[in-house]
C-alpha cells in the first residue's frame, strides 16, 4: 500500500507589514466615507439656498472658481470683449426642448481668466452662433462637470468655473433654461457607499489572501 499524502498545518502566520498598509488603507476608506457623508448635508444646505437665488439682487460676475453658493444662480452680467473659442455640450431650452448648448469662451480684457457664457441652445452641433461678443445678462452657474469619478469621489477635483447662462440668445438659438437646484446633482451618498465598499473589498481581498497563505500543506 503506498501512504497517503497527509496535510501539514502550521500556525496561522499575519504579515505584520502587510497588514499594518491594509488596515491604515481601510481606516482611509472608511474616513473618506464618513466625510462624504458630511458633504451631502453641506450639498443639501448649499442647494436650498441656491434655489431661491434666482429671484435674489443682481451680484457681480465671479471671474475665479469656486462658485460660493450665496451666487450660485443670482443674476448678473458680464462684457466679452470678443469671443476665443466655442464649447458644444448636451443641453435644455427654455421652451422645454433639448439641442446643443453653444457655450463662449469670452475674453473680458488684456489678462485674467476670462469668462464663460452659455449663449444658447440649437439644434444642430455644428450651428455657428452668430454673437461675437458684447454685453450679456443672465444667471451664475457652473460649467458643465466632465471631471474624473475617481478625483470627485476622492475630493481632489479641481473646483468648477462659473459660467453665465444668458438670458437672451442671439438669432438662430433659444435661450438656455435658467439653472434650477434639481439639475445639480447631490452625489456624495453614492460617493460615500462607493468608498465604504472598496473598504469591504479590500478586507474581503486581504482575507482570502490570508487564508491561502496559511492554507495546510501537503506533504
Amino acid at each position: 500500500m503506498t501512504d497517503q499524502p497527509k496535510s501539514v498545518s502550521a500556525p496561522a502566520r499575519i504579515p505584520l507589514i502587510a497588514t499594518i498598509v491594509v488596515v491604515l488603507a481601510v481606516l482611509s476608506m472608511i474616513a473618506l466615507g464618513v466625510w462624504q457623508l458630511q458633504r451631502r448635508g453641506e450639498k443639501e444646505q448649499a442647494l436650498s439656498l441656491a434655489a431661491a437665488n434666482p429671484s435674489r439682487p443682481s451680484v457681480a460676475f465671479p471671474m475665479l472658481p469656486p462658485v460660493a453658493s450665496d451666487i450660485l444662480f443670482r443674476p448678473s452680467s458680464v462684457h466679452c470683449l470678443r469671443v476665443v473659442g466655442w464649447r458644444i455640450e448636451a443641453g435644455r431650452a427654455a421652451d422645454g426642448s433639448t439641442g446643443y448648448r453653444h457655450i463662449a469662451e469670452c475674453s473680458t480684457g488684456a489678462e485674467g481668466p476670462g469668462a464663460l457664457v452659455a449663449i444658447g441652445v440649437g439644434q444642430k452641433p455644428d450651428d455657428k452662433p452668430n454673437w461675437t461678443g458684447g454685453q450679456v445678462s443672465g444667471w451664475i452657474s457652473e460649467e458643465p462637470d466632465h471631471r474624473a469619478l475617481l478625483s470627485r469621489i476622492g475630493g481632489k477635483a479641481m473646483p468648477l468655473r462659473p459660467m453665465l447662462i444668458a438670458r437672451e440668445a442671439p438669432a438662430g438659438l433659444k435661450p438656455a433654461a435658467p439653472p434650477s437646484a434639481a439639475d445639480v446633482p447631490n452625489n456624495h451618498l453614492a460617493y460615500a457607499m462607493q468608498w465604504f465598499f472598496f473598504a469591504a473589498v479590500a478586507v474581503i481581498i486581504y482575507i482570502l489572501a490570508l487564508r491561502r497563505r496559511n492554507a495546510p500543506k501537503r506533504s
